[in-house]
């Protein structure tokens, strides 16, 4: 049965709407409740329950069967072998905290980011930012820009680098494609760190001379451990760009024989956990709490947005909704409130649903399209704290050690809206058309 404009009810929505406003402000007003991963779990079955009754009863259980299979596992299989290898790797070390230093890390941080994915870079980062800067008064200003830089922008090069472009991978985007949006990740970040520079610059003409002289006479050199784990990390790579079917003819035969690709990137995270000491893991505070998680969450996420998805589609000329520019905002704003992921795929099905044909359509949609949703999406899910999973984990460990980060909104008035928001507005205006 092919879904039409009467067979999906908008009441249908509704879960999908309380899943996004419980990750939203459960965090803000409920944190105790919200900390324990078992309650988002109950909350994330609870809302699917409907869902599920309401598809099967209409005959529609292929399209949430194809969601979990085709979209829910691969996305689970890719971030949590992500988040194992390179919970593998330790870096320690002291070195001085001078802007030009500073601003090297985020513009590593920004590279890693498209390839070790945001959560990665960021969680392999902040503890060693962290630690340079420990004898800096102010330093608050550099995990703003790690956040936005490493956390966010950074990832736009490949599949790998934010959930919401592996999401447009698995819609048939090729990989090779997103190298296209380096323009925008190049212009967007340099950015950044310009001004980083400049903000820490002042900042460490601030600094009492004593701190600085602690910082300069107590130099450790960078010290890498679980060095294999790039191995690994290099094969998750590989099966993200070569194992699928635009390679491997193949699997077109059966769609089942995508999980080629999963199988091996999961074997990169078993061999990571069988090769890496706990030694390391200790180090670098490894728990599995973040990866179920986001396990949890998604899976509510996935399952109650099968409507909305089947509903955007087949009414989204009525929307009202079709130029790069207005995909491009709508994009960004839903991501910087709700998480960024369900929004990129929101806006796929709603590009889909326009029907538009063009000679250089990419998943399905005109490539222009696909360009403001996928940047849109990664660029705009450092606007909020919950914009984008790595946000709040970097926040927590900057708070872990006794850097006091701005508030839900004073993140907004102080960072996003008055220095990444331009820059935003920038990158579209001069490349974005």
């Amino acid at each position: 049965m092919e879904p039409n404009a009467l067979s999906v009810p908008l009441i249908s929505l509704v879960p999908f709407l309380l899943m996004l406003l419980s990750i939203a402000l459960f965090p803000l007003f409920w944190n105790h409740f919200w900390e324990k991963n078992s309650n988002k779990l109950i909350i994330a079955i609870v809302l699917s329950v409907p869902i599920v009754i309401y598809l099967f009863g209409a005959g529609l259980e292929e399209k949430l069967i194809e969601t979990i299979v085709f979209d829910y596992a691969p996305f689970i299989i890719l971030l949590g072998s992500l988040f194992t290898i390179t919970g593998g790797i330790y870096l320690s070390g002291d070195i001085e905290a001078k802007p030009s230093i500073n601003t090297l890390f985020l513009g590593i941080g920004a590279v890693l980011a498209s390839f070790t994915g945001t959560t990665g870079a960021a969680m392999l980062l902040i503890r060693p930012v962290i630690q340079t800067n420990k004898q800096r008064k102010y330093n608050v200003h550099t995990i703003l820009f790690f956040i936005g830089i490493v956390a966010n922008c950074g990832g736009l090069l490949t599949p790998l680098g934010d959930p919401p472009l592996f999401m447009m991978y698995l819609r048939s985007a090729p990989f090779e494609w997103f190298f296209k949006l380096a323009p925008e990740w190049f212009l967007a970040n340099l950015l950044l760190l310009t001004v980083y520079f400049i903000f820490d610059t002042y900042y460490y003409k601030k600094e009492k001379p004593e701190d600085i002289r602690i910082d300069k006479t107590s130099v450790r050199p960078i010290r890498i451990e679980g060095k294999l784990n790039f191995v690994w990390l290099l094969g998750v790579v590989l099966s993200v760009a070569f194992l699928n079917e635009q390679n491997l003819e193949f699997i077109k035969l059966n769609h089942y024989y995508k999980f080629i690709r999963e199988s091996a990137i999961f074997a990169m995270a078993v061999f990571s956990l069988l090769f890496t000491t706990n030694l390391i893991k200790q180090s670098n505070n490894f728990t599995w709490e973040p990866i179920k998680e986001v396990a949890y969450l998604f899976f509510g996420i996935f399952i109650t947005m099968v409507p909305c998805l089947m509903y955007l589609e087949t009414n989204a000329s009525k929307l009202g909704i079709s130029t790069a520019q207005q995909f491009y905002y709508f994009t960004g704003l839903l991501s910087s409130f709700l998480d960024n992921t369900p929004t990129a795929v929101t806006f796929h099905s709603l590009a889909l649903g326009l029907g538009i044909q063009s000679s250089t359509l990419v998943a399905g949609i005109p490539e222009e399209l696909l360009k403001a949703i996928s940047v849109g999406a990664v660029f705009f899910g450092s606007v909020t704290y919950i914009g984008n999973g790595p946000n709040f984990m970097v926040k927590a460990v900057a708070e872990e050690n006794n850097i006091k980060m701005p508030s839900f909104f004073a993140y907004m008035y102080k960072f996003s809206i008055i220095i990444l928001l331009p820059i935003f507005i920038i990158v579209q205006l001069l490349l974005l058309g």
